[in-house]
This record gives structure tokens, C-alpha cells and sequence, in this order.
């Protein structure tokens, strides 16, 4: 029996959308559910830049060397792990709280707990003094955790709050509250730290102590909005079980994770060392994925022992990844390396580009008006260009285009190396970077929709998001080193670089694979006046090469 049942989907999906007036749209922006996505998108934006940008200028200011600071990124690695403890949460009630608040608020209300705790935890520590940065890692990793555990239950939320015709709304408003989270964790943090007293050449920690307890307080929007909000009614019929399951299924994945952990750490003195950044990252890799597949063996090991019964952690782990692939057979895995890949160009550069400012003698107040102000705002206006530019086109042409101007705006970051502390070409190459990473973003969002199985959605989306960041953050992790063996000019020539390959991978894919059900969700594409409204016909007019999934549309996300 397994953990959670399955609705089948309505058939009437395939049917198409009707398109709504402009006044209609507009007043979808005002409906309750989309004002809740709103507040939330907003604590879920605020953690990210406390782990990322915000805290890299606090270590260095305290003196910390700049291949350390690039390295505490690997704190949100969370975000691309989050897929292995996501079917947990699905599966899992938590006691008292489950039934008080019902299953999404209960875990939104514990992961928001824990956030708060970590940003006081870092609050706590003085990176400037020894020994410190233990500490402060471990508050950076429970940051990271939690915050990926709050994403993955408040994406849940959101599908099951309304209906498919309403998800965009939900989507964007999600969007643009977390960017908004992003300008008070990013523009406002910095904004707080020079008002306390902490500058480039003076270093306080009560300046930065005091700019993350107000980030810890600022949480507290997240914490009513989640005791005021409803309860959704969820597609999925829960399948009641003895709490004993419950807690044998996480200590599996406890022990995993010891072990991982454990693997991870003792491997690190059998490997050789070397001064090529190249080589040494190819020994991480070689360590990450040792210790990821000590991981699984541990759990399987386990699940042969009984330890869980079989079939439930069948259910809970391998049914999402097993649908994935019996949907798109084999060329699952040409769709799972574009995911890895594609925003791999802008997150790697974006690892390094607070300290690339500083270095550039930008201040912390150019850093906040520029980047984390004028930037984010460029990026919500990328992402409303980027929420257009789908529904005119089809999905994997607005991929290549965003993939296109992704890669290529890191070319400006080159520009301004050779202007140091212009704000004219600073603000040149953050606008058109920013714009693109929106736009980007917001079309990368609507592929990830198409492909997620509306039996799945939860999980399949934690994965597909999961593995979006992962390699991204690998390599950004050592920006710092790659800059310091070489230069900006390389760094950013090698960010533009890597982001060629994903071109081919676009075309690869929107060459052989169908996304979804069908591009044109209203019907009403006319080219040669057939098949409007069929999904069948409208796959075989699109491209009669390719095989018909079978799956529901999902472009309405």
C-alpha cells in the first residue's frame, strides 16, 4: 500500500484554455490565493542572499580570504538536495502540529522555525575571530536546509492551493515576492550593515550581528502569514499509517545521511591534493558522487533489512523518478542534462559577483543600489518579458533565447574589468544581466512545469529543481579559486563558454522530445487551420517525428 494515492487527472485537460480579457487577468492578481503566494514567495526569497552575496561581503570584511568566502555558497547545496528528503515531507505527518494546522502548514511553520533559528545562529558568530567559521557554516548549512525544506512544501502548497487556470497568477505573484524577499535580504542588508557602522575598511560585527537578527525578525511575516492562511484541500488521498512506519522511514534516510556525511569527510584525506583547480574540482566531483552512492546503498541495505517496509519506501523514493522515465523513456535523460545545465552560466558567475564588485572598488552602497535594487527589479521585469515570451512562442524556442542572452550578458562583466568603479558600465552590465537571468528564469520555470506529472507534481518539481542548481553551485564553489589562478576576464569568457553547449541541447531536445502535451494550450494556433483543440494533432503538426507523451498539459505553470 502505498504512501499517498494518486487522483487520476481529468481528461478535460487536454481540452483548451479560454483565454481570459485583460481586465479578467488583471483582476486574478487580486484574488486571496494569489496575495497568500505573494507573502510567502517573500520569506522564501529572504534566506537565499543571507547564505549567498550578504553573507560573502560580511566575510570579507572580517578579513576572510576569497576561495573561503566562494566556498560557503556550497551551504545551499540544500536547494539541489532537496529532491532526497522532498517524498518525506509528502509522506510524513509531523506530531500535534499535522493536526492542528493540516500537513502543508504545519511543515511551511516548522521549516520558517528553523530558518529563524539559523540566521541566529550565524548572528551569533565573529567570522573575524579563529575558529570561528565552523560556527557559522553550521548555521549557513541549516539555512540552507531549511530554507530548500520551506520551497519544497510552499511549491505544494501552491499547486494545491487553486486550480490549473490559476497557477500562473500563482506563479508569478510566488515570483515576485520572492524577489522582493531578495531585495530586503540583499539591498537591505547592506543598507543595514554600512548604517551600523561596518564598512570595507572598518569591521564591526555588531554591525552585521544586528543586520541578521533584523533578517531573523523580518521571518516573522512568514510565521503569521502561515498561522492565518487555510489549510488546501490537496489532490492526493493520504494513506494512514502506523507512526512506527513514519519514524523507520526517516531514520533510513537519518542513517543515509550519516553516512554520506561520514564518507564525504574520510574520503577527503585519501584523495591527492593538487594546486590545479581543474583537477581538484574533478576530485570533489569524484567525492560528491562516492558519497551520494554510499548514501543510496545505505538505504537500500536497509530497506532489504526490513528496516522499512519495501514497498513504502518504493512508493516514497523511486515511483516519482520511475514515472519520469516510463513517460519519456530514454530520452529522460538528454531532458535531465538540459535541466542540470541550463542556468549553469549565469548561477556560476553570479557565485563571485558581489566579491567581483568589491574588487572592482564598487562600495557597499553601489553593491545595494546597483545589484540588489535596481537589479532585482530588473529581474521581475525579465521575468513578466519572460512569462510573454512563452506564450508567444513555443516553449523550447523561448528556451533558446533565454539560454542565448544568459550566456552572452556575462561578456559585460569583461566590459566593466577594464572600467573599474564606473557605475555607468556597472549598471550597463547589471540591468542587461538581470534582465536576461528573469527572462530565463521565467521560461526555465514553465519547461520544468511541462514536464512535471501532475501525479508527482511535488516531488518531480523538487527534483527538476534540484538538479538545476547542482552542478551550477559545484562550480561556483570555486569561482573564487579559478579567479585567483587566472583572471575576472577568464572567469567571465569561461561562464560564457560553458553556456554554448546548452544551445545544442535545446535543439536536441525540441527536435525529438515532446514537452507536455502540446505548445499551443489555447487551441488556436492556425497554421494550416488543423487541429485546433486536439492535443494529438497539434504534437503531429508541431513536429510529426515526435511521440506523444501522453501527459496532461502542464503549461499553465
Amino acid at each position: 500500500m502505498s504512501a499517498v494515492k494518486s487522483v487520476p487527472p481529468s481528461t478535460s485537460s487536454k481540452s483548451p484554455i479560454a483565454k481570459k480579457s485583460l481586465s479578467e487577468s488583471l483582476k486574478a492578481y487580486l484574488d486571496r490565493r494569489a496575495i497568500i503566494m505573494l507573502l510567502l514567495g517573500f520569506v522564501a526569497g529572504i534566506p537565499i542572499l543571507l547564505i549567498f552575496s550578504s553573507l560573502s561581503l560580511w566575510l570579507r570584511e572580517a578579513g576572510i580570504d576569497r576561495t573561503v568566502v566562494t566556498m560557503f555558497s556550497w551551504a545551499a547545496l540544500g536547494y539541489a538536495f532537496k529532491f532526497i528528503w522532498a517524498p518525506l515531507i509528502d509522506a510524513v505527518p509531523l506530531p500535534i502540529l499535522t493536526k492542528l494546522l493540516g500537513r502543508r502548514r504545519s511543515w511551511i511553520l516548522v521549516s520558517q522555525i528553523m530558518i529563524i533559528a539559523a540566521i541566529c545562529i550565524m548572528a551569533s558568530v565573529n567570522p573575524a575571530i579563529e575558529g570561528s567559521l565552523f560556527l557559522m557554516a553550521v548555521g549557513a548549512v541549516l539555512l540552507g536546509f531549511s530554507s530548500a525544506t520551506q520551497d519544497i512544501v510552499i511549491d505544494a502548497y501552491r499547486i494545491e492551493l487553486a486550480p490549473p487556470s490559476l497557477q500562473a497568477v500563482l506563479s508569478a505573484m510566488y515570483v515576485t515576492g520572492y524577489r522582493l524577499g531578495m531585495i530586503v535580504a540583499g539591498a537591505g542588508a547592506l543598507y543595514l550593515a554600512d548604517y551600523f557602522g561596518s564598512t570595507e575598511t572598518f569591521y564591526s560585527y555588531e554591525a552585521w550581528r544586528n543586520t541578521y537578527w533584523i533578517m531573523a525578525a523580518v521571518m516573522s511575516v512568514g510565521v503569521i502569514t502561515t498561522l492565518v492562511i487555510h489549510e488546501p484541500v490537496s489532490q492526493q488521498v493520504l494513506v494512514e499509517r502506523k507512526t512506527s512506519e513514519y519514524t523507520r522511514l526517516v531514520l533510513v534516510f537519518a542513517i543515509s545521511v550519516i553516512g554520506f556525511v561520514l564518507v564525504f569527510a574520510n574520503m577527503g584525506p585519501l584523495l591527492p591534493e593538487t594546486e590545479s583547480v581543474l583537477f581538484g574540482f574533478l576530485i570533489e566531483v569524484v567525492r560528491m558522487v562516492s558519497s551520494l552512492a554510499a548514501a543510496i546503498a545505505i538505504g537500500y541495505g536497509l530497506v532489504k533489512a526490513n528496516l522499512v517496509e519495501p514497498e513504502f519506501a518504493r512508493t516514497t523514493w523511486v515511483e516519482p523518478i520511475a514515472d519520469f522515465f516510463r513517460r519519456y523513456g530514454m530520452k529522460a535523460l538528454l531532458l535531465l542534462a538540459l535541466i542540470g545545465l541550463y542556468r549553469i552560466s549565469d548561477i556560476v558567475a553570479g557565485v563571485i559577483s558581489n566579491v567581483f564588485y568589491q574588487d572592482m572598488d564598487f562600495t557597499k552602497v553601489d553593491i545595494a543600489n546597483a545589484v540588489k535594487l535596481v537589479g532585482v527589479i530588473m529581474a521581475i521585469g525579465g521575468g513578466f518579458l519572460g512569462g510573454i515570451l512563452a506564450q508567444k512562442m513555443r516553449i523550447m524556442r523561448a528556451m533558446m533565447v533565454g539560454a542565448i542572452l544568459a550566456c552572452v550578458t556575462n561578456l559585460l562583466f569583461i566590459l566593466l574589468t577594464y572600467h573599474p568603479g564606473s557605475l555607468p558600465y556597472m549598471y550597463l552590465a547589471v540591468i542587461l544581466d538581470n534582465l536576461a537571468a528573469g527572462l530565463a528564469s521565467a521560461v526555465f520555470i514553465a519547461f520544468l512545469s511541462a514536464l512535471t506529472s501532475i501525479r508527482f507534481t511535488a516531488v518531480q518539481y523538487s527534483i527538476f529543481s534540484s538538479l538545476m542548481t547542482l552542478l551550477p553551485k559545484v562550480i561556483g564553489g570555486y569561482s573564487g579559486a579559478i579567479v585567483d589562478n587566472t583572471s575576472y576576464p577568464f572567469f567571465f569568457m569561461f561562464t560564457f563558454a560553458i553556456g554554448i553547449p546548452i544551445l545544442v541541447l535545446i535543439y536536441l531536445v525540441d527536435k525529438h522530445i515532446v514537452i507536455g502535451g502540446h505548445d499551443d494550450i489555447y487551441g488556436d494556433d492556425d497554421d494550416k487551420g488543423s487541429g485546433k483543440g486536439n492535443a494529438g494533432l497539434e504534437l503531429a503538426k508541431a513536429n510529426p517525428s515526435l511521440t506523444n507523451t501522453k501527459e496532461p498539459p502542464r503549461a499553465s505553470e
